[in-house]
C-alpha cells in the first residue's frame, strides 16, 4: 500500500510537469495546483487519531469518543466544552498542566489518546527508543497535587519526550497559531518543508550550533590568555622569588629547631654540665648512690629470686646512665657558639616568612603548591597561544562549510518560491479572495549575519485588495484573512510532507456565506488525505464532515458534566438547521441543511 501510494504521487508529479510545460506559464500552476491536490489518485490515511478517553479534567466526569478517518466535525452551543475537549487533548500531546484542571480535586485526571500510524512512519517516532508499532497510546496522568506522569504505549515517558512524539502526531491549528504566521520563523519552516529542505535545516542547525559552541569556546580562550599575558610579568617577578629561595619541603621544622639550639647555647651548655655533674662529678653522685645499693644487695642477690631480679635490673640502669653521661658529654663539649650560622639561619627563615606573609599560608608546603600554580599560569600562556590558532583553523573551516550549506538551501529554497505562491494564490482564490495577491520574497543574508537559517531572510507578502501592492503579512491581513491563509499555507503542506492529524480550532473565524461554502471545500479534499478534526460554528464547514460530533452540557446531581455524541443522519440534519436557523428552525432551515449536506 505504502509502495503503491508513492508510485502514485511520482506519476502525479511526471505528468504534472510534462503537462506544464505543454501549457502556457499563465495556467501552469493551476494545473499543477489540482493534479497534485484537487485530483489525487489514491486516498491513504497515514496517521489517525482513533480514540480518545478523558476523565476529571475541567468540565468533564468521562468521556470516550471515536474518531472517524476523514473529516470530524465537532459542533455545539457556545460553552459546552468543545475547546475544553482540545485542551484535555493538548495535555496528552505534551502541554503543561497543574492540579486546577481537575473536576474533583480528590481524584487524579487521566487523559488517553490512540492512534494508528503507517509503518514507514516508525523510525521517526521510534527515536525516543520506545516499543512503538503501528498503534501508539499516548496517556497524561495529573495528580491532585498537579504532578504529571506521561506514559508511551504503558511506557514511562518525559514530557519531553511526550511532546516529540506528540507534535509527530498531531498539528494542531489555533486562533494563537494564525499570529504564528507573521513570524518569519514559521514562515520559514513552510517553506522548507514545502521545499523538502526540513532534514537539510535540521542537519545545517546542529552544526551551527555546534560551530557557536566552538566560537564561544575561542572566545573563552582569547580572554583567558588576555588575562594570562596581561598577569605575565606578575607572574614571572613571583615565580623568579620562588626559584631563588630554592624552597624544600620540611626544610622550616629543621632550620627552627637549629635556630632554637643556636640561640640558647649557653643556656644548654650550663644545664648539661650540671646534669654531668649530678651523675657522676660530685661526692654524692647518682652513681656513687648506686654502688652503695649494688653493695647492699650483692650478698643477699643469691638467696632470693626477686632480690636477684632487682639487682639485674640496678646493673643495667647504672650502665643506661653511663650512656647517657657520655651522651651528655658529647653535647656539651659540642655545644658552642656559632653567630655566623645563626645569622645566616635568622636570613634564611626571613625569606621564607616574608614569602608566607605575602601569600598568606603558613607553611613552605603551601608556597610549594603556589609555585606550581605559576608555572602552570605561565604555561598556559605560552601554549595558549598554539591552541588558540588550532581553534581558529577549525572554526574558519567550519565556518566555510556552513556558508557552502547555506548557499545550497538559499538555492533550493529560492527555485521553490515561485511554485509554492502560486500554489498558495490560487487556493486563496478559492476561499473567497479573488483578487488576493500572495509571494515568497528571499533576500540572501551577509555571511557575517548567517542564522540558524542558514543565509536566507524571508518575508510572505500579502494584499487582499486588487490594486494594493503585496506587503508583509503584518502590516495588511486582519484576523479573518489570516485563518484563510492559514488554511491555504495548511493545504500547501499537507501534499507536500507526511503531515499529521490536523485539528481546527474555529478555522471558521471571519468568515461566513459563499466563502464558508468554499473554506469547507478544501478541507474536505484536504481530509481525503489526512484526517481532520475540526471545531466549528458554521453550518458550511459543518455540511462537509464525514463524522459529526455534537458536544453537550447536562446536568448530573449538582454538578455541571461536558459530553459528546456522534450524530446520525437524522440528527445531523437536525444540528446543521438549528446551526442555520436556531433552537426554533424552520422546515426551511432544515431542508436547507438537507441540501448543504448533499452539496
Amino acid at each position: 500500500m505504502i509502495s503503491d501510494s508513492l508510485e502514485t504521487s511520482r506519476i502525479s508529479y511526471s505528468l504534472s510537469t510534462f503537462l506544464s510545460e505543454m501549457f502556457i506559464p499563465k495556467y501552469k500552476f493551476i494545473l499543477l495546483y489540482y493534479l497534485t491536490i484537487c485530483l489525487p489518485l489514491t486516498y491513504y490515511f497515514r496517521i489517525v487519531l482513533k480514540h480518545l478517553s478523558i476523565s476529571n479534567y475541567a468540565i468533564i466526569e468521562a468521556l470516550d469518543v471515536e474518531f472517524a478517518s476523514g473529516m470530524n466535525v465537532i459542533t455545539g452551543e457556545t460553552g459546552a466544552g468543545k475547546s475544553i475537549l482540545l485542551g484535555a487533548l493538548s495535555l496528552v500531546l505534551g502541554e503543561r498542566a497543574d492540579s486546577k484542571v481537575l473536576l474533583d480535586q480528590q481524584k487524579k485526571c487521566v487523559i488517553e489518546a490512540q492512534f494508528t500510524v503507517d509503518n514507514a512512519l516508525l523510525p521517526e517516532i521510534n527515536g525516543e527508543e520506545f516499543d512503538i508499532d503501528t498503534s501508539i497510546i499516548l496517556r497524561r496522568e495529573i495528580a491532585i497535587t498537579g504532578k504529571s506522569r506521561s506514559f508511551i504505549n504503558d511506557t514511562p515517558a518525559t514530557l519531553q519526550q511526550l511532546k516529540h512524539v506528540g507534535e509527530l502526531l498531531v498539528n494542531m491549528h489555533s486562533q494563537h497559531e494564525t499570529l504564528d504566521l507573521i513570524e518569519r520563523g514559521f514562515q520559514m519552516n513552510v517553506l522548507d518543508t514545502y521545499a523538502g529542505l526540513r532534514e537539510d535545516v535540521k542537519s545545517f542547525r546542529d552544526d551551527f550550533f555546534a560551530y557557536k559552541k566552538e566560537v564561544k569556546a575561542l572566545e573563552e580562550l582569547r580572554a583567558n590568555a588576555h588575562r594570562n599575558a596581561q598577569e605575565e610579568d606578575y607572574l614571572r617577578f613571583q615565580l623568579n622569588e620562588f626559584t631563588q629561595a630554592n624552597l624544600v619541603s620540611g626544610e622550616q621544622d629543621v632550620l627552627e629547631q637549629e635556630q632554637q639550639s643556636l640561640a640558647n647555647v649557653e643556656d644548654i651548655k650550663v644545664g648539661l654540665d650540671k646534669a654531668i655533674h649530678i651523675i657522676d662529678a660530685g661526692e654524692v653522685s647518682m652513681l656513687s648512690l648506686m654502688s652503695e645499693v649494688l653493695a647492699a644487695l650483692k650478698p643477699i642477690a643469691g638467696f632470693h629470686a626477686d632480690v636477684q631480679s632487682q639487682y639485674e635490673r640496678l646493673i643495667t640502669s647504672a650502665e643506661e646512665i653511663r650512656d647517657i653521661k657520655k651522651e651528655i658529654e658529647h653535647l656539651s663539649d659540642n655545644a658552642e657558639s656559632n653567630p655566623e650560622r645563626l645569622e645566616e639561619i635568622n636570613q634564611r627563615l626571613h625569606v621564607i616568612f616574608k614569602l608566607q606573609k605575602r601569600h598568606g599560608v603558613t607553611t613552605i608546603d603551601e608556597l610549594l603548591t603556589l609555585q606550581d600554580s605559576f608555572e602552570q599560569k605561565l604555561n598556559l600562556v605560552s601554549d595558549s597561544n598554539g591552541a588558540i590558532e588550532a581553534l581558529e583553523r577549525s572554526t574558519g573551516k567550519h565556518f566555510q562549510d556552513l556558508i557552502k550549506k547555506a548557499k545550497a538551501m538559499h538555492a533550493a529554497r529560492a527555485q521553490r518560491i515561485e511554485q509554492a505562491s502560486a500554489i498558495v494564490q490560487q487556493l486563496l482564490q478559492q476561499v473567497g479572495m479573488p483578487s488576493a495577491t500572495f509571494s515568497i520574497a528571499l533576500s540572501p543574508l551577509n555571511e557575517s549575519n548567517m542564522n540558524e537559517n542558514g543565509l536566507t531572510d524571508i518575508s510572505f507578502l500579502f494584499s487582499a485588495n486588487k490594486g494594493f501592492a503585496p506587503k508583509p503579512l503584518k502590516d495588511m491581513a486582519s484576523g479573518g484573512e489570516l485563518s484563510r491563509l492559514m488554511l491555504c499555507i495548511k493545504t500547501l503542506l499537507a501534499n507536500a510532507d507526511h503531515t499529521p492529524t490536523m485539528i481546527f480550532d474555529e478555522i471558521d473565524t471571519g468568515i461566513s456565506g459563499e466563502v464558508a461554502l468554499r473554506v469547507g471545500d478544501i478541507m474536505g479534499d484536504l481530509a481525503k488525505k489526512h484526517q481532520l478534526i475540526c471545531i466549528t460554528h458554521l453550518p458550511q464547514i459543518a455540511r462537509c464532515g464525514d463524522a459529526h460530533y455534537f458536544v453537550y452540557k447536562e446536568n448530573s446531581g449538582a454538578r455541571t458534566n461536558t459530553n459528546i455524541k456522534l450524530l446520525g443522519k437524522a440528527e445531523r440534519e437536525t444540528e446543521i438547521a438549528k446551526m442555520i436557523g436556531g433552537e426554533q428552525y424552520s422546515d426551511a432551515a432544515l431542508k436547507h441543511a438537507k441540501e448543504l449536506i448533499k452539496s
